[in-house]
């Protein structure tokens, strides 16, 4: 069996692996750190951006409810993602979690996608940031040549502040993963403060008839067709619908890309002094957080100016620039630049801890499984992925490609719920700190919710995803099953 690509391996063999002084990661992170990491990366521009747009477009005043149905979704996934964390504290997440329960084949290919999804992800935030710090140079008289501004509108540029960045935490990382908390937590207070600015600001401009009618009346729409279009409506002919309950529905499966990042907390999971209690309560409680700060928002927002009059590009900015509050337009720009430094971040440290518990486990090369002596840090691959990654956000243009990451999240999450169900069958002698509740039906939920969402995603993103896991199929076949450390014929320990 220990040939086989669905052999599987044994938490007692994962934890193991985590006590040889030089492929052991330090533990250094409280479930303070762990929470703030969660906020950290989960709050970015999607809380200034979506509200607007969705509330607009989509659901109304009803965005907030929009809000509460994807913190469910992703609830249901974290419960999940909470009982495998804590049972095995082992870097890598739900690639970890799948080599235990599932086996090595699907730990592979669910490995290969979260490499792909926090790269693209880690990028694409680079390039964001990028843009409002280059508006701030502009507005301060120091404008960047258009070559060194990145690729826009056919144009070709290098994005040298986007590389920059990448390459500044890479560093950061690589010193080490309790100074990056520390420095994450200062960022992230900023970035929370000037949230709650925003609401405590912002309820002294809500108009109570802004929220009549609370949930519009439907609307058909046209949709997209052929590649672009989302692949639910390929399948049946179900085109989505905007405003009325099931805009409600509709909206919820775009405002769940806001909640993208938890995950990336039990990652750190063998970074945690005390990790059977710890990152549960990380996970848990940055959501919740988030989930509660996101529906605040979004009431706010809807409140201070009519939903059909808000802005798209920036709903939270114009929004006070039209009831006369300009500086607090101006805060909550700085606020978005400065917290995608920690999304950007915490993204890269998530990625680095997947390749190196792959690394570890011999399905990629050794070499980047050793740790820093004096740091604690997997530096190699650290420096390696940061490397790639300020080069693809420095070179290339990504904005259609940001949907991979949504993708890619949505299957992790359901590779975890069925994981879940297999380890209570497979292992049920296994010591459980936290139990997900109600199993097997919390985990069936959870992957009926993601598969929903996925399957509201655009065709051509269904089959760049396929694209890209044939490759990674190609080479665990190639490479990784015959260096696998479970397989017989491998190089010893």
């Amino acid at each position: 069996m220990r040939s086989s690509a669905f052999r599987t391996k044994s938490v007692e063999e994962s934890i193991r692996d985590t006590e040889e002084p030089e492929h052991g990661l330090r533990k250094s992170l409280t479930a303070v750190d762990l929470t703030v990491f969660g906020v950290g990366v989960i709050i970015g521009t999607g809380i200034f951006v979506l509200t607007g747009k969705i509330a607009r477009d989509t659901a109304g005043p009803a965005t907030a409810l929009s809000f509460v149905v994807a913190g469910v979704v992703c609830g249901l996934a974290a419960l999940c993602y909470a009982e495998f964390a804590s049972t095995v504290p082992v870097a890598g997440s739900a690639y970890t979690f799948s080599y235990a329960s599932l086996g090595e084949l699907p730990a592979w290919i669910i490995g290969w996608d979260l490499i792909l999804e926090l790269a693209l992800g880690c990028a694409v935030v680079a390039v964001g940031w990028s843009g409002y710090l280059r508006s701030l140079m502009d507005s301060a008289g120091i404008p960047l040549p258009d070559a060194l501004s990145g690729t826009h509108d056919g144009h070709f540029g290098f994005d040298l502040l986007a590389c920059l960045l990448v390459l500044a935490l890479t560093a950061l990382l690589v010193a080490g993963t309790k100074l990056s908390s520390r420095v994450t937590s200062v960022v992230v207070a900023i970035k929370v403060a000037v949230v709650l600015l925003v609401i405590i600001a912002g309820a002294f401009f809500v108009k109570a008839a802004n929220y009549t009618p609370f949930v519009p009346p439907a609307k058909s729409t046209p949709g997209d067709t052929g590649i672009h279009a989302p692949l639910i409506q390929l399948m049946s002919g179900y085109t989505p619908t905007t405003f009325g309950v099931l805009g409600i529905f509709t909206a919820a499966a775009v405002v769940f890309f806001a909640f993208i990042g938890f995950d990336v907390v039990a990652t750190a999971a063998e970074e945690t002094i005390h990790p059977q209690k710890d990152i549960p309560r990380g996970i848990l409680g940055s959501l919740a957080i988030c989930t509660l700060l996101y529906v605040l928002v979004s009431l706010v927002v809807v409140g201070m100016q009519h939903y059909t009059e808000l802005s798209t590009a920036a709903p939270l900015a114009d929004a006070f620039k039209a009831v006369g509050a300009p500086f607090f337009a101006g805060t909550i720009s700085f606020g978005a630049a400065i917290g995608l430094t920690t999304v950007c971040m915490i993204l890269l440290l998530g990625q680095s801890r997947v390749f190196f518990a792959m690394s570890r486990d011999g399905l990629l090369p050794r070499f980047f499984a050793h740790v820093h002596p004096r740091f604690g840090t997997p530096y190699r691959s650290t420096i390696l992925l940061g490397t790639v990654v300020a080069v693809v956000a420095g070179f290339t243009s990504i904005d259609e490609l940001a949907e991979l990451v949504n993708i890619g999240t949505l299957f992790a999450f359901i590779v975890v719920a069925l994981g879940v169900v297999v380890l209570r069958r497979t292992r049920p002698d296994l010591p459980r700190s936290f139990r997900t509740p109600l199993v097997p039906l919390v985990p069936a939920l959870s992957v009926l919710a993601s598969l929903w969402l996925m399957l509201n995603l655009p065709a051509e993103t269904w089959i760049r995803f396929g694209v890209w896991m044939a490759v990674g199929v190609a080479v665990y076949y190639a490479y990784g099953r015959s260096h696998s450390r479970l397989n017989s014929a491998s190089a010893p320990r």
